[in-house]
């Protein structure tokens, strides 16, 4: 039972960090967009495209069921938190920086995720997560201050917290959808109605860039790898791991981001950077890699 249990988180694990891997190239794709666009624009179009696909291929399979099976808070909760994180962290890195938002953003979520995981569903995550969570957050903390000049806003601050406790609080939720739900119907639901409520923002906003193919190549991209493809991948991990090593993996996406700058955009990091990249790496394997292999090599290594 226990080897069981141990294959069926390791298996959620992969998935997670897969999803991660796929918001990773997030930035790098929108670096291709034309000058001009709009990023609240991308945001909705990316929810919107990643949505219809995810409603698509629940409809193909039969997932969706009957309106009165769906739990009407934990939906509305978890869309409301997907869509409020689009608006914290993009605000919070306008107001701050990219550094001191990503650092309090990203690096508030596995704190938050643990917190909310134990109150709410008793989830223990033990000190192998602790340790995992540290050397990942360290490690964000270096790539995201490596060779950038701090601008620390309050609001901004504000915002990011924001952001982080809205990534934790829609994996909560989606969390205890996925006990009743198919993970593919779950995102799909969620996702559409998070591009629902934010598009009264797009009240006013010049899309004429949209019209360019390198735009439209860019908001598929975005919206079925980014958004449809991972969440798929993010369901089914969410479902055999626990909250808090969800958002704690999630943590391989600064890592991803970092790295195809550097192969793909030529940008240089310094070595505080890339030390943060191997700290986040090593922090990520110590959950990834199963425990008894872990062992293994420590016990080699001491030889």
């Amino acid at each position: 039972m226990i080897q069981k249990t141990q294959i069926k988180n390791n298996t959620g694990t992969v998935y997670i960090l897969g999803a991660a891997l796929l918001w990773g190239t997030t930035g790098t794709a929108q670096s291709f967009a034309p000058v001009g666009f709009d990023t609240t624009v991308i945001g909705f179009l990316r929810l919107a495209i990643g949505g219809l696909a995810l409603i698509a291929l629940a409809a193909w399979r039969k997932e969706l069921g009957k309106f009165g099976d769906w739990q009407f808070w934990p939906t509305v909760l978890a869309a409301l938190f997907m869509a409020s994180y689009q608006v914290c962290f993009f605000s919070a890195v306008s107001k701050t920086g990219v550094a001191v938002g990503t650092i309090v953003g990203i690096g508030s979520a596995p704190i938050a995720g643990g917190l909310l995981g134990f109150l709410f569903r008793g989830e223990r995550p033990g000190k192998r997560w602790q340790v995992s969570t540290l050397l990942a957050l360290v490690g964000c903390s270096l790539l995201s201050l490596g060779g950038s000049s701090l601008k620390v806003d309050p609001l901004g601050i504000l915002l990011a917290f924001g952001a982080g406790f809205s990534y934790a609080g829609y994996a909560l939720m989606i969390k205890g959808l996925l006990e009743k739900q198919a993970p593919t119907a779950v995102m799909a639901v969620v996702v559409c109605l998070g591009a629902l409520l934010l598009s009264p923002l797009l009240i006013g906003r010049d899309l004429h860039w949209l019209v360019q193919t390198r735009s439209i190549l860019v908001v598929l991209h975005l919206g079925l790898a980014t958004m449809a493809l991972s969440y798929w991948l993010f369901a089914r991990g969410l479902q055999r791991a626990t909250v808090a090593a969800t958002v704690t993996l999630s943590l391989a996406e600064p890592m991803t981001a970092a790295t195809l700058g550097i192969l793909l955009l030529g940008e240089q990091l310094t070595p505080q950077a890339f030390g943060g990249i191997a700290l986040i790496f090593a922090g990520l394997m110590l959950l990834v890699l199963p425990l008894n292999l872990l062992m293994r090599r420590a016990v080699r290594s001491s030889r």
